[in-house]
């Protein structure tokens, strides 16, 4: 992925949210007003829908500057639907769909949700675990009808929504189309299925558990190096250090898969095996990445980083969330295994060999 400081787009990115969601700051507020101010300048800024294209109304930014976005928005756990906006805004424009303002997401995050499109543009069937549903002014929806793929847009207010009791971030709920009418709906175009909404939703989800993994190392670092124990601070001693140490490997590592994604995204978006490699790879590594990394922050931190009040819950939880969305590293790696089986022997090494 591109240096960051050499990005225009990086640096508006950070510039809002450290003026206008620091973790410090949310985690103390009393309500969600911020969020409206928040979603203003990110929109005017252009960042909400960078992956469209100037004609459907976006600002047609580069693939990894869209990753850049989710990365950055990761290091802030940031609280509204950005990226699922990324991804929305994306699958509105390939139906041919112009872009309207406000949060949008996307159903279905989670593997096992089956929707049908019937011959009165009407959808059926449910969606688990769709973060910021009832935030959203859209709820796009990459349904079947007739065995054929289908972009479609719903009002939540027009669905039955059931809240997720345990946060994980995103505000997630259940979403259940029973008999739903849509806004539209249009075919997909040539090779575009569930399949593919997954494949680019692991990526942003990969690079946004990397961006909280960098926070993470960064707010246990710096509290590791002020926590005074037995009249000495903790970053003295070995076990913190080695831990720590562990925590910035996982982060080197979550770093590179998710940059490999996304650099072939941009670079051989039509080079399907590379493609599949890649993101399955960067689900896999980050979200493993995800389960090492945020035990030891919270290890270091000891029962202080599960309060409600320490920003480290904000990083975890999100964390821990993003890692089941589109494809849990296990779902991913038995994927992968049976596509390199398919392929057979002969053919791993070079499909490693030419990454």
């Amino acid at each position: 992925m591109q240096d960051s400081s050499d990005s225009i787009v990086v640096e508006t990115t950070r510039r809002i949210f450290q003026d206008l969601c620091d973790p410090q700051t949310v985690n103390a507020a009393k309500d969600d007003a911020w969020k409206a101010k928040l979603w203003q300048a990110l929109e005017e800024s252009g960042l909400t829908l960078a992956w469209v294209p100037e004609t459907a109304g976006g600002t047609g930014a580069s693939v990894t500057d869209a990753f850049d976005i989710a990365r950055i928005s990761g290091q802030y756990a940031v609280p509204v639907a950005l990226a699922e906006t990324l991804l929305a805004g994306w699958a509105l424009a390939e139906a041919g769909q112009q872009c309207q303002p406000g949060p949008m997401t996307i159903a279905a995050m989670r593997d096992g949700a089956a929707i049908t499109a019937g011959a009165d543009a009407r959808l059926k069937g449910r969606a688990k675990y769709v973060a910021f549903a009832r935030e959203a002014t859209l709820i796009v929806v990459i349904a079947e009808r007739d065995e054929k793929s289908v972009i479609a847009g719903v009002l939540p207010q027009d669905c039955s929504l059931s809240d997720r009791a345990t946060d994980m971030g995103g505000e997630r709920a259940d979403v259940l189309f029973d008999n739903t009418p849509t806004q539209f709906i249009a075919d997909a175009p040539a090779g575009f299925d569930a399949n593919t909404m997954r494949t680019l939703g692991a990526a942003l989800r990969a690079s946004q558990m990397t961006g909280a993994l960098e926070s993470m190392l960064q707010i246990s670092t710096q509290y590791a190096s002020e926590r005074v124990a037995f009249g000495r601070t903790i970053s003295k001693f070995q076990a913190v250090q080695h831990n720590l140490a562990n925590l910035g490997t996982e982060v080197a590592a979550a770093l590179t898969a998710s940059g490999s994604a996304a650099e072939t995204l941009e670079s051989a978006a039509d080079n399907t095996e590379a493609v599949f490699f890649e993101v399955a790879s960067a689900k896999i590594r980050v979200g493993e990445a995800v389960e090492k990394g945020a035990a030891i922050a919270h290890q270091v931190h000891g029962a202080i980083g599960f309060t409600a009040e320490h920003i480290l819950q904000r990083y975890s939880r999100r964390t821990w969330g993003w890692r089941d969305d589109f494809g849990s590293e296990s779902v991913w790696a038995k994927d992968l295994g049976e596509r390199v089986i398919a392929n057979g022997a002969d053919a791993l090494w070079p499909m490693l060999t030419s990454r």
